[in-house]
């Protein structure tokens, strides 16, 4: 994504301050032992890039779908990634890295830079990495002094405005900057049973920064974000019917807050950061499980999550040698509530019917249209993490060795009751008669904890080629994704206790369903960064294979039920490459292309009734493609500064929905079309995506048996005017 002269990953380098990632350190990323795309702030105007979802769409063999909710933020990275529980790609905001990846999905303003580093990071970052890390920075204060706003009409009702104001004070060592933004959209959709607009939106945030520097040596940056997100509906279509039509309520809402304060002092070629984040979430997801017209159940699952976390680092640099040093801690504390209503059509289809066919002279009839399967949480989580990074440069060579030590605690404290009744019936004679009245009365509590310790080593040599040609690398990393518990199971588990009160078998086991272990991989890559035809082509190129154990897969139970349930799936593989191209073809054109390859099978998995053992994972793409063709000109005099327009197609697919390979979303490929024009102070951006109408599916589900998908967004178009007051004049 470069302008004529920038490299696609050059550190963007704004008056008085350098932005960087303090544990990667000054240098472009494009000379270290990994694969890695960079967005500039050029290329975030660009493209209007203000979330997570668009990010991810530059880079090969990294895909972040929208699964129709905003507390999903799967991430998908070169083949593995998660759809429940811990994430496998980290992602830090500022250098604050944020714990819980349902707060991914959220909107950022003047962001400045993005790095998405590609392959584990869990030796530095520690847990959850094991896929990849995403680094936003923002604009400080110290950068830029003036007011940015801008304004967003888009169709289907969709709408966006933000303003934010930059000051900077005594001397220029302090800065404070402030903004807010507003957001919504009136779905794409429509649910067909009632009519509603379906993925309806009203959202808002508001956030802070504070920058001081009251020494050369000492830098204080203090960070806070408020996010309000309320959403409507999914856009969830049945494949029996081909339509989206359900009957009961459906929505997501969440509050929170995230404070990140860093602290860093640099002395000669010594310096020591700490970072300190408080973080808070509030969510209520309610919905419509079964996604039909009749009512069979709704599942509302409330959350209150704090947590802490602080890391301290430590880094000496020299002429051949440097090192880093750190420590990493969290404390986190979940407290959950789940309860799931059966409805008229779920007691009797679900409950009465399976109990009636095996007694049909005593058949049952419950005393009540609806009841309450109650699952209670408590989820402390702590852990701790110790860690060591080394280059040694020789020569043309530059050698890293890493080493992280990470210890971890969850638990749970659960709780999962009903009170109810039902009435049993004498068919025997010729008139009907109550034969006896029972009460169900369930309470099934529980305390587990697991504790895991892990090393994660990381090797790696980079060879600088002659010149200025580039260099070529090669690696090894474990990655590491921590264990935990199937809360969303506990519905399902009381109801089969429930069922085998009335004398029907019960499914499952508790210790078999509760608890999943961590996921270890280990990632071989070698790869090559090089600059050809005088700077003016740039090529990235990167070859890997991953050898994963005991990942964690996300599996549907047979049967009528409704809860997901996450598992160890023995062990699987994924082999791939990819490719990426920033061309300056003349002063006016540029092109940028990536392509990324992931094969990734199961190599052991075995559950007990079918063997999928050379089968694709399922929701990763086999193939992720990009292609960007930009027209830019400068203008002297007159009213217009600059124009530019541009045309890009974002390729994905297939992916294999299921782990028998029966269902799968074919390739597809939305391209998308803009123009933008830059007058003094002002900048319009007129923009349309999916101009090529392109019907795809996001994500696939089953719920009782029943197959549904996300439908992918349709054609949009719409207009984005920004204002910048540069007081600075910079």
């Amino acid at each position: 994504m470069a302008t004529p002269g920038e490299r696609t990953d050059t550190i963007l380098t704004l008056p008085q301050v350098e932005v960087v990632t303090v544990k990667s350190g000054a240098g472009a990323l494009r000379n270290k032992p990994l694969a890695a795309t960079v967005v500039t702030a050029a290329e975030v105007s660009r493209q209007g890039i203000v979330n997570m979802h668009q990010i991810s769409e530059v880079a090969p063999n990294f895909y972040l779908p929208s699964y129709g909710s905003r507390v999903t933020s799967s991430i998908y990275v070169r083949g593995i990634g998660a759809r429940i529980d811990q994430p496998a790609v980290g992602l830090t905001v500022d250098n604050v890295a944020i714990l819980n990846k349902d707060n991914y999905d959220f909107d950022l303003d003047n962001i400045i830079k993005v790095e998405m580093i590609r392959g584990p990071q869990s030796t530095l970052y520690g847990r959850n990495t094991m896929c990849g890390m995403i680094s936003v920075a923002t604009l400080s204060p110290l950068q830029y002094q003036g007011v940015k706003a801008s304004v967003e009409g888009a169709s289907h009702g969709t709408y966006r405005a933000s303003a934010a104001a930059y000051q900077s004070f005594a001397g220029g060592r302090l800065g404070l900057a402030a903004g807010a933004s507003v957001n919504g959209t009136d779905g794409y959709y429509h649910n067909q049973h009632n009519g509603s607009h379906v993925g309806r939106e009203r959202n808002w945030s508001a956030w802070y920064k504070a920058s001081w520097r009251p020494t050369a040596s000492l830098s204080i940056e203090n960070t806070g974000r408020f996010t309000s997100y309320r959403q409507s509906g999914y856009a969830y279509e049945s494949l029996a019917t081909s339509t989206i039509a359900y009957n009961d309520t459906c929505f997501y809402r969440r509050n929170s807050f995230v404070d990140g304060l860093t602290v860093a002092y640099r002395s000669g070629p010594w310096s020591l950061t700490s970072i300190t984040s408080l973080q808070y979430i509030n969510d209520n997801m309610t919905l419509d499980q079964d996604f039909l017209p009749e009512s069979y159940f709704t599942l509302t699952q409330r959350r209150h999550e704090t947590a802490v976390t602080e890391d301290i680092i430590l880094n000496h640099t020299s002429e051949r040698y440097d090192w880093l040093a750190g420590v990493y801690g969290f404390i986190r504390h979940s407290r959950m509530s789940a309860p799931v209503t059966f409805l008229p059509t779920g007691i009797a289809r679900l409950i009465e019917d399976h109990r009636n066919q095996v007694n049909p002279y005593y058949p049952i009839k419950w005393d009540d249209d609806n009841f309450i399967l109650t699952s209670e949480f408590s989820l402390p989580y702590k852990g701790i993490g110790l860690y060591h990074s080394s280059n040694y440069r020789w020569r043309n060579w530059t050698f890293t060795a890493a080493l992280r030590l990470e210890i971890e605690r969850p638990e749970i404290d659960y709780r999962s009751f009903t009170s109810t009744s039902y009435t049993i019936w004498d068919m025997t004679h010729d008139t009907p008669a109550i034969f006896r009245k029972e009460k169900v009365d369930l309470n099934e509590t529980g305390r587990l904890s697991h504790t895991y310790v892990e090393l994660l080593p990381r090797l790696s040599a980079v060879y600088a080629l002659p010149g200025t040609l580039g260099n070529v690398y090669a690696s090894f990393a474990k990655g590491y994704k921590s264990g935990g518990y199937n809360t969303q199971m506990f519905s399902d588990f009381l109801q089969q206790k429930l069922m085998a009160t009335m004398g029907m078998s019960e499914l499952y086991n508790a210790d078999d369903i509760i608890s999943y272990r961590p996921e270890k991989s280990f990632n071989y890559e070698v790869g090559a960064h090089l600059i050809l035809m005088e700077g003016k082509l740039n090529v990235d190129a990167t070859l890997f294979y991953i050898d994963c154990r005991d990942q964690q897969l996300t599996r549907f139970p047979d049967g009528s039920t409704t809860g997901r349930i996450m598992t160890n799936a023995g062990k699987t593989r994924s082999i791939g490459a990819e490719l990426t191209a920033a061309w300056r073809i003349s002063r006016h054109f540029d092109l940028t292309a990536s392509w990324g390859h992931a094969d990734a099978r199961f190599c052991r998995y075995d559950d007990g009734i079918h063997d999928y053992s050379g089968n694709h994972l399922p929701y990763a793409p086999l193939n992720t493609a990009y292609a960007g063709l930009r027209y830019h000109t400068d203008f002297s005099g007159g009213w217009l500064d600059s124009f530019e327009c541009m045309a890009s197609m974002r390729g994905v697919g297939p992916i294999y929905w299921n782990e028998d390979n029966t269902r799968r979303q074919s390739f597809y490929a939305p391209i998308s079309l803009s123009a933008m024009a830059t007058s003094g102070i002002f900048q319009l951006r007129i923009w349309a995506e999916n101009v090529n109408s392109v019907s795809y599916s996001t994500f696939y589900f089953k719920s009782m048996g029943n197959e549904f998908v996300q439908r992918g967004l349709p054609f949009r178009a719409g207009a984005t005017l920004r204002v910048d007051i540069d007081i600075a004049g910079r």
